[in-house]
């Protein structure tokens, strides 16, 4: 059976005193639940939360690697600094960093090669936009975001993998697929990893659901038979908001 995993993405919020009031108010609410969670704070308050979440439920996460050890590339992150930092999970291609960012799934892929490398998972993000969804290729783009995204991924690696669906239409509107919906296309995702990785190795990949998830909705969507976790962006912010998404 595949262990739930919630992850808090915190994107461009939190100071780092910010970021301590948030992971001291979290840390006894993950406490002895069969469950993964992972916070993923900004770069600046790495190092904080990692010493602060030593020996707790909490895993780190970072928003985001680069596929390069070290060199002249200004403003990026290498494998080496997270791996220093206890970084655990690493989102790899959300939206935003592919809409804002230039991330492509070339870079996906050598990102992920590179997490791999240095022992960290992949939460590996892809969605449609609406235009897509209501053209009727919602299923066509995420297909090629996960064949491109996992080239050369071996079938081994699978289970290291999370992926993350996350509609770019229900990022931060308010807006949610419907619980079927979500699970709909996360079937969808699991027989494309099949082919990818076959049936047996693609079963033990964890798929969460991204969209606007609350603590309103969060139940239902885990209610449903192949939604293994969820990428939480906004709710994440708040103690009282995360920990029930967390303990649904």
């Amino acid at each position: 059976m595949r262990r739930p995993i919630m992850a808090g993405n915190w994107k461009m919020n939190n100071t780092v005193s910010e970021s301590v009031e948030l992971v001291k108010g979290l840390i006894e609410k993950a406490e002895g639940t069969e469950r993964d969670f992972v916070v993923c704070p900004p770069y600046t308050a790495l190092y904080t939360v990692s010493e602060l979440i030593k020996g707790t439920e909490i895993k780190l996460g970072a928003q985001n690697i680069h596929f390069k050890e070290k060199g002249a590339y200004t403003g990026e992150v290498s494998p080496l600094m997270l791996k220093e930092l206890n970084v655990e999970y690493v989102i790899i291609g959300h939206s935003e960093r592919r809409q804002y960012f230039g991330e492509t799934d070339e870079t996906v892929n050598k990102k992920i090669k590179t997490a791999f490398e240095y022992d960290m998972k992949p939460i590996v993000c892809v969605g449609e936009s609406l235009a897509q969804r209501e053209g009727g290729i919602a299923e066509p783009i995420v297909k090629g975001q996960l064949v491109n995204g996992l080239k050369n991924i071996d079938s081994k690696d699978a289970e290291r993998v999370v992926i993350a669906y996350e509609p770019i239409w229900a990022i931060g509107t308010g807006r949610t697929a419907t619980s079927e919906q979500a699970n709909d296309m996360i079937k969808f995702i699991r027989s494309v990893l099949a082919g990818i990785f076959g049936k047996e190795a693609a079963d033990t990949v964890r798929i969460q659901y991204g969209g606007s998830v609350k603590p309103g909705n969060v139940k239902e969507i885990m209610a449903q038979s192949d939604i293994d976790g969820a990428l939480v962006g906004g709710a994440s912010l708040k103690v009282d908001d995360f920990a029930q998404i967390m303990n649904y």
